[in-house]
């Protein structure tokens, strides 16, 4: 006789119960950028929408950060480290091939023996992390569940490369997530389209690098108009089906927080929508920067520490980026 294993089950709704973040201390200036390339401060501006970035300094690891980002996230969840069963960290710029940061950082935090990993979906990641999250708190497999973002990009830009030196930024964001009596945490839209993998990569491998007789760190590289285009148009469309899929239309959003990539594919974004003008739309990538998986959380603990976004509005989550990686959701913000 086959034996019965037990189902696991768990809440019947998840949403997010606290957002924290943390920035860099040092802030760079277009200036400060265009004394390694061939630009202008007014050429970023337009080009971009960044007026500002911050860099870690040596102390601010990928570490560092997500504990501070994940303090304030709990802090403001009313969790305790000890009662989060899964740490999920989202980043490409924790520089060891093992172990994972995830451990490190619960260990810290005093949430061991908590179930900890990484993943690697660039820009995505921390969209994807919430979508694994909720689904755990759903099924039983956990009941609450951190997702963080964190980037230290700064490590693996080209200060010479005019295509992207001027773009990307180090930061941390992180979500507390956990039941509810009702749902806070939409069904995702997400995919990935490898063909297109050539248009944000890492210049070489560390194969490659190590082959080297003079071993440089291997960079970001990026190809601007094709993932401007791709994202400016082909996004809007997830963006759609998330609301789609959650019941709602525009008209019930109060929030748009996409991943800070470049103003004008926001922009873009926004148009395709028809997003109502009384809908509040992150911007935060003008003093902050790209931060990758950090950016969704960054900016939208943003909005509601300014008080332009408040707790219990209807927010659409939106990250994409290398891979082509991308996913989409539609939430309610603590």
């Amino acid at each position: 006789m086959t034996a019965k294993i037990a189902t696991a089950t768990g809440a019947q709704h998840a949403a997010l119960l606290g957002l924290g973040s943390y920035r860099p201390s040092r802030v760079v200036t277009n200036a400060e950028i265009c004394e390694h390339i061939d630009s202008t401060d007014e050429w970023i501006r337009t080009r971009s929408g960044i007026i500002e970035r911050r860099f870690s300094e040596p102390h601010e690891t990928v570490q560092m950060m997500s504990v501070a980002a994940s303090r304030t996230a709990l802090e403001r969840a009313d969790i305790h480290p000890a009662q989060i069963d899964c740490v999920l960290v989202a980043t490409v710029s924790h520089l060891w091939q093992t172990p994972a940061i995830a451990p490190l950082i619960s260990a810290e935090l005093g949430s061991t023996p908590a179930a900890a990993f990484d993943i690697s979906a660039a820009c995505a990641g921390f969209c994807y992390g919430v979508t694994m999250g909720a689904d755990m708190v759903r099924s039983g497999t956990a009941k609450y569940v951190l997702v963080i973002g964190v980037e230290r990009l700064s490590d693996i830009t080209d200060p010479t490369d005019r295509g992207t030196a001027f773009i990307f930024a180090d930061g941390a964001g992180a979500a507390v997530i956990g039941p509810s009596d009702v749902e806070g945490i939409g069904p995702v839209v997400w995919g990935a389209d490898g063909e297109k993998f050539d248009f944000i990569r890492q210049k070489q491998s560390w194969i490659d690098v190590l082959a080297l007789e003079r071993a440089v760190m291997p960079h970001l590289q990026m190809e601007g108009n094709p993932v401007f285009r791709w994202a400016s148009f082909e996004m809007a469309k997830v963006a759609q089906e998330a609301l789609d899929r959650a019941g709602l239309t525009v008209d019930d959003l109060d929030v748009f927080v996409p991943h800070q990539a470049n103003m004008r594919i926001t922009d873009a974004m926004a148009r395709a929508l028809k997003l109502p003008e009384r809908v509040v739309i992150a911007r935060d990538i003008a003093y902050q920067g790209n931060t990758s998986a950090a950016s969704v959380p960054l900016a939208a603990t943003a909005l509601l520490e300014s008080g332009e976004a408040k707790s219990g509005q209807t927010a659409l989550f939106i990250a994409f980026g290398a891979g082509l990686a991308y996913a989409a959701q539609v939430v309610t913000l603590p």
